[in-house]
C-alpha cells in the first residue's frame, strides 16, 4: 500500500475550505433537481457555481481506465440504476427518481468531495428506506474515523449498518483518501471484517462514500466507460462526506455554512 498522506494543521485548513466550497455547491445543486431538468442542466448549474466560488472542478477531463475518454462532465449525476459516474446529458428527470448528485471542487490547492442522493416525489417506501439506511451507513462509518481504530472499522460499520436491511453493498468501487489529488491513499471499502488495515491517525483526510443498491450488490460499466449501473437495474444510493481523523470524533470537512 502507498503511503498515506498525514495533513498539518495549514493543509486541514486548506482542506476545510475546500470542503465548504463542494458542500455549499451540493446544497445548492440538489434544490435545483426537479421534474423535466435535464442532469446536463444540472451539470452547467453547478459549472457556473464552482466558477462563481472561484474553484475548478474535480472531475471534468478527469482520465480513467486505459482507452476511455476523460470525463465530460463538471460534476457525475446518476439516475435511478445508475450507481456513480453517470455522465449529464438530456436525460430528463422525473417524478418518482432519485438523483445522485457528486461534487468535486479544486479550490486553492486542495480537494473537496462529497455527495447525496435526492428523493423526486418518491413515495416507495422501500426506496425512501435505501436512502435512510445509505445515509445512516455514511454516519456510521464515520464515527469510526478516529485516531486508534483501523482501517477497516470504517469498512466494516457502512457493512453491519446495510445487510440487515436486505440491501446490496457495492464492492467494486471504494471511498479513498483525498487531499491536493482527488485519489490518495488509502482506499475503503464498504464491506469486511473490522481491526485490519492501516491504524488511523490525526490528520488523515478521507472521502468516505457508500454505495448502497436495492438489490443484489452486482454492477456493471456501460458502453461509455464511466456510467456504473446495477446489474439488476434497481435502484441505487451513493453518499459521500470528507472528514478528517481526529482523536475522539472525526471532523466533517464537506458540511455547508450555516
Amino acid at each position: 500500500m502507498a503511503k498515506i498522506i498525514i495533513k498539518n494543521e495549514n493543509e486541514l485548513n486548506g482542506m476545510r475550505d475546500a470542503g465548504r466550497v463542494a458542500a455549499n455547491i451540493r446544497m445548492q445543486l440538489a434544490k435545483e433537481i426537479a421534474p423535466g431538468v435535464t442532469t446536463q442542466e444540472l451539470d452547467l448549474f453547478a459549472r457556473d457555481l464552482i466558477d462563481k466560488a472561484g474553484a475548478r472542478s474535480a472531475f471534468i477531463n478527469y482520465q480513467g481506465p486505459r482507452g476511455v475518454p476523460p470525463y465530460p462532465g463538471y460534476t457525475c449525476i446518476s439516475v435511478n440504476e445508475e450507481v456513480v459516474h453517470g455522465i449529464p446529458g438530456d436525460r430528463k428527470i422525473r417524478l418518482g427518481d432519485i438523483v445522485s448528485i457528486d461534487i468535486g471542487v479544486i479550490y486553492r490547492g486542495f480537494i473537496g468531495d462529497n455527495a447525496m442522493t435526492v428523493p423526486v416525489g418518491v413515495t416507495d417506501p422501500k426506496v425512501l428506506e435505501l436512502i435512510r439506511v445509505a445515509e445512516q451507513s455514511l454516519m456510521n462509518a464515520i464515527e469510526k474515523a478516529v485516531e486508534g481504530n483501523r482501517l477497516t472499522d470504517i469498512s466494516h460499520a457502512v457493512e453491519q449498518t446495510v445487510i440487515p436491511h436486505g440491501f446490496g453493498v457495492v464492492r467494486d468501487f471504494v471511498g479513498h483518501g483525498v487531499g491536493r489529488n482527488m485519489h490518495e491513499p488509502p482506499q475503503i471499502y464498504n464491506f469486511g471484517p473490522p481491526g485490519r488495515g492501516p491504524i488511523l491517525k490525526e490528520g488523515m483526510t478521507l472521502a468516505i462514500e457508500p454505495m448502497v443498491n436495492l438489490g443484489t450488490h452486482d454492477v456493471e460499466t456501460l458502453s461509455d466507460g464511466w456510467t456504473v449501473v446495477t446489474r439488476d437495474r434497481k435502484p441505487s444510493v451513493h453518499v459521500e462526506h470528507t472528514v478528517a481523523v481526529h482523536a475522539g470524533k472525526a471532523e466533517i470537512l464537506t458540511l455547508p455554512e450555516g
